[in-house]
């Protein structure tokens, strides 16, 4: 009875939407018909083009040293901005926008004002600042400035949580669909549900409260947000075959229609881990938005999220090879997704209703939709979809009752302007901005040949009009939108981030094979039978399955960053794998750590005898000092202040273990904890990066950026190792893990608890990725190594 009834209503909301819909169609209907929209917005376009038809003066001769500069130089164009003293009406229409696309706000409210005003001041203190201070992203696509603001605003455990799901959803998304805009959507929606709680605040609001807010809104934005890669997108794709879509769309349906999730039921071998990832994941975030909606708002939530699933569903088996949809057919579903995807929103947040928003956004939705449809075109006439456009191309010649979509896009922006905003001056100009700004993106995208042919098609119909159109859109200037280059800021740094983790898993695997081949020690003819037994022991240390990262990190910083040859250096790489190795096969034994597997398999005590052991660590030490005295292409000075180095490291190292066994059975501050973590697994980075930076001759101030930046990778990678005592899987790992519970030692996960250890990580994590901006090279490497560090699993 309770499916029946929640069946009921949501069919029943799914009515009155449409039934909404279909009389706002009409309308349009109707203007497009007549052609009433035409008029009145040659009028509004006229008013709009005197703040953006900028005629040519004397004083543009001087201006040419200050071009507009590409939009991907970031901060050279934020810096233009402000210098052409552009910036103010720049932000004031990109956070005006906002305000009317995702919050539903009136432009005409003096409180909406003086927010808007607000976010502006801030937003314009922070571009300046930051772009300033150079770097080549914003902020917020930054995971140390994301840390960095959650910090300040007392969320950090959400941004640890959602910095961890956003990577798993990453790793899961399947080669068939696009995993940057997959991310990208994702990440604004998490953006968007933030913006509507933050506005639903004012300064009344305690920081506990604030702080418990916004980390709620970070967990249901991701819970919504992930709706749109695993349902949207997955659906869209070609990952599933057509009997696996409609049981996933049964599904979906099911759970929107019950309030509870389906048994996942039985898939084909190829896609079951991706389901099974897949149906945990959307079970979870659809549990934890039904346990944070209050009773009054959980009916409009499912009314509203079966409007959304329901409508794109219509839209989605659409067949474009079939020439009789009707207009109403093509252009209702289009109205009820664009416009339920937003209202949802405030659902989602369990917000009070709002009856103006409501309006403003159902209205609204359909302007948006046929802009992306519009810049979507070719791909989706190459992909097939059914979109009002792609219908429209391939019909129009035998269809003429069919509506043109681009006249009624203008008919929707007359309608928004007069209707829905009351002809508000801003409204109109940020609207006429938003699409001015559309067509020359699409233009500038495909080229004045195929843009032309395009219009040719779409715009022929009102010739007139169609003039003033092309007219603003070569000539007009000052309509582009933050949001914009944010997004493809986005793009570019997501599709760059992935070449560059590619780069760096493919560098190490290469790198790790090629010091693999050169670790094994030789066994020279005729010497003593104990000297052939510690060889084999050290070469069992040696093969174990080690990851190397060590003899890696100064491969890639001395041929890659310091561009050193890489045969010269062989002996550098041998001797820093042989001083770890002997600092493992010291640390695992009886009268220290007492460990039984190391690297997979078992320690070389437990193989041989602690004595043996013990030797062999020696051995390995002697082999190091060797290698290093054998670096014979580089300066002998040079090499010689190497040696001494090594050396005191090497000694600090031993101070560290010796630290940690005297701490053992005793409780240790933080500020303790971190001087043994340096000392022990610090310092081998150090090593590993100042070394060949020795080598190379570089300024000391570079070599105290790398310093500095060791010592906190390092202690990133020691808490990221306790956390992994506590939570890994010891397949993964290769040894056991709860060792340091078992011996009663403090670490970081003991002193701090797992949320506070976490904490710690990223805050080391952070100081890592600020000391790389102190080193005069871009060295991608190691930003991925850091990422590595606090991200692997073993």
């Amino acid at each position: 009875m309770h499916y029946m009834n929640e069946k009921l209503q949501a069919n029943t909301g799914y009515q009155l939407a449409e039934r909404k819909a279909i009389q706002y169609f009409a309308l349009l209907y109707d203007q497009v018909l007549d052609k009433s929209y035409v008029t009145t917005l040659t009028e509004d376009i006229q008013k709009w083009k005197k703040n953006h038809i900028h005629h040519s003066s004397w004083l543009s001769f001087f201006s040419r040293r200050k071009r507009k500069p590409d939009t991907r130089d970031y901060n050279r164009y934020i810096q233009w901005l402000n210098y052409t003293g552009k910036l103010d009406d720049y932000l004031d229409r990109s956070v005006s926008y906002i305000y009317m696309r995702d919050l539903g706000k009136a432009l005409d409210s003096p409180d909406t004002h003086t927010r808007i005003q607000r976010v502006i001041a801030d937003v314009k203190e922070h571009l300046i600042e930051s772009s300033a201070n150079g770097g080549d992203q914003p902020e917020f696509m930054n995971l140390a400035g994301v840390y960095r603001w959650a910090q300040r605003e007392g969320i950090e455990t959400a941004i640890i949580w959602v910095i961890n799901k956003l990577r798993s959803v990453s790793s899961h998304i399947p080669k068939e669909m696009d995993a940057e805009q997959a991310q990208r959507k994702l990440i604004k929606i998490i953006i968007g549900v933030i913006l509507h709680v933050m506005e639903e605040m004012d300064d009344t609001v305690l920081p506990v409260e604030r702080a418990r807010r916004l980390d709620e809104a970070i967990r249901l934005g991701y819970s919504y947000g992930l709706t749109y890669p695993f349902i949207d997108d997955l659906l869209d794709s070609q990952v599933l075959n057509v009997q696996e879509k409609e049981q996933y769309s049964r599904m979906i349906r099911a759970a929107l229609l019950s309030g509870s999730v389906p048994e996942l039921g039985n898939w084909t071998a190829n896609h079951m881990k991706l389901i099974q990832y897949i149906h945990s994941e959307l079970s979870d975030a659809f549990e934890y938005i039904k346990e944070h909606q209050r009773p009054d708002t959980q009916q409009t939530f499912f009314e509203q999220a079966y409007v959304f699933f329901h409508s794109q569903d219509i839209d989605r088996v659409k067949d474009l090879t079939r020439a009789t949809y009707t207009n109403e057919e093509l252009y209702i579903p289009v109205i009820l997704k664009s416009s339920s995807s937003r209202l949802i929103v405030r659902s989602v947040i369990s917000a009070p209703a709002d009856e103006g928003f409501e309006q403003r956004t159902f209205f609204y939705g359909i302007y948006n939709q046929l802009a992306d449809d519009f810049a979507d075109m070719v791909d989706d006439m190459r992909d097939g979809p059914v979109t009002p456009y792609t219908y429209y191309l391939k019909y129009h010649h035998q269809r003429p009752d069919l509506i043109n979509p681009f006249e009624l896009y203008w008919a929707v922006i007359s309608y928004l302007i007069h209707n829905v905003y009351d002809s508000d001056a801003m409204a109109r100009e940020v609207i006429l901005d938003r699409a001015m700004n559309g067509l020359k993106r699409y233009k500038e995208r495909v080229g004045i040949e195929k843009y032309d042919e395009t219009m040719e098609i779409f715009a022929s119909g009102n010739p007139e009009f169609n003039n003033l159109i092309q007219k603003m859109v070569q000539k007009a200037d000052d309509v582009d939108f933050l949001d914009k280059l944010l997004r493809d800021q986005m793009i570019t740094h997501l599709k760059n981030d992935a070449r560059e983790k590619e780069d760096f898993f493919n560098t190490v695997k290469k790198v790790r094979e090629q010091i693999n081949n050169q670790l094994k020690i030789t066994k020279p003819q005729g010497i003593p039978a104990m000297k052939e037994q510690l060889i084999e022991a050290a070469n069992y240390s040696l093969e174990g399955d080690g990851k190397r990262i060590r003899p890696i990190l100064t491969w890639v910083m001395g041929v890659n960053e310091y561009g050193l040859d890489a045969s010269a250096i062989v002996p550098l790489l041998r001797s820093l794998e042989y001083m770890h190795t002997a600092s493992l096969i010291f640390d695992d034994l009886p009268s220290q750590d007492n460990a039984s597997t190391r690297r997979g398999r078992q320690t070389l005590h437990q193989v041989h005898n602690s004595a043996t052991a013990e030797l062999t660590g020696l051995y390995l030490i002697q082999k190091a000092i060797g290698e290093q005295s054998s670096l014979d292409q580089f300066n002998a000075e040079t090499v010689l202040a190497l040696i001494q180095y090594s050396a005191q490291k090497a000694e600090d190292m031993c101070m560290g273990q010796a630290m940690d066994l005297d701490s053992k059975g005793k409780a240790l501050t933080l500020e303790q904890l971190n001087m043994v973590c340096f000392y022990k697994t610090g310092v081998a980075f150090e090593a590993c990066l100042v070394m060949p930076a020795m080598l190379a001759q570089v300024k000391e101030s570079e070599i105290a950026a790398l310093k500095k930046f060791a010592y906190h990778m390092g202690i990133a990678f020691q808490i990221k190792d306790d956390l992994l005592d506590v939570e890994g899987d010891m397949l993964l790992l290769g040894k056991p893990v709860g060792q340091d519970s078992d011996n009663n030692n403090s670490n970081f996960v003991s002193i701090l608890g797992l949320e506070g250890a976490s904490k710690e990580m990223w805050e080391h994590y952070c100081l890592a990725m600020e000391a790389l901006e102190e080193i005069p090279r871009n060295i991608a490497f190691l930003k991925h190594l850091i990422h590595y560090v606090v991200n692997r699993d073993r």
